[in-house]
């Protein structure tokens, strides 16, 4: 029973989500930690922090003046070159 279990989880956890201008940088850093650079490219140097890991993608583009749709285009790019 256990091992089906830990079977689904490990395949939820390499499926590939879409993201949004909704999305949480903290689930997106969760999903795939390589995608720290570009965060840090838009001047957000603090992932840790719980505050910035707790803003939605369209949030940390307002505070940061960065053109969101661009980072989104980058994001996905980044998401879709690494499924196998």
């Amino acid at each position: 029973m256990f091992d089906i279990f830990n079977m689904l989880k490990k395949d939820e956890a390499k499926a590939v989500k879409q993201v949004t201008r909704e999305t949480i940088i903290g689930d997106i850093l969760d999903m795939d930690q390589s995608t720290a650079p570009y965060f840090m490219e838009i001047g957000m140097h603090c992932l840790g922090c719980p505050a910035s890991r707790g803003e939605s993608i369209e949030e940390a583009c307002e505070v940061h003046g960065v053109d969101c749709d661009e980072l989104l285009e980058k994001l996905n790019a980044h998401l879709a070159s690494k499924k196998s």
